[in-house]
């Protein structure tokens, strides 16, 4: 079992993808798996609503609030650890610093430029790899 704080974009990536084989969609499929556990707090499932519920996607509430109320569910909310990194957009601050709640956790995020370049922070398709590494 992994755990890992999941950026916004990755959910909205996911949801769009017509691709099943996606490495959004597989982190997803992880997720209501089991392999990963998501790690978030109220700030975090805030963004996830605030996001995904903007017309522009067109996700239907009911699809919103089964991927919220999955989260909430699967998870673990988490508190935040102060950083000190410096980042280019000071939303994604809380991403990183509850990733850093937990010990070996990840942040996985299609961003990856947004945040510091440490080995917690990592691709979705990175995170398919730890997937399949840590199950042989």
């Amino acid at each position: 079992m992994i755990y890992a704080v999941i950026d916004t974009n990755v959910f909205v990536s996911a949801l769009f993808s017509k691709n099943i084989n996606a490495a959004t969609v597989k982190v997803l499929d992880a997720i209501f798996q089991g392999d990963i556990v998501p790690l978030f707090n109220d700030e975090i499932i805030a963004e996830y609503e605030d996001v995904l519920r903007r017309s522009k996607f067109h996700f239907t509430p009911s699809l919103v609030n089964k991927y919220l109320k999955s989260i909430c569910k699967l998870g673990i909310s988490s508190e935040r650890v102060k950083s000190d990194e410096v980042f280019p957009d000071k939303d994604d601050v809380v991403f990183y610093e509850v990733a850093l709640s937990k010990e070996d956790a990840y942040l996985v995020t299609g961003n990856i430029k947004h945040f510091p370049k440490t080995p917690i922070v990592v691709t979705p398709a990175e995170m398919i790899e730890i997937l399949l590494r840590d199950k042989r």
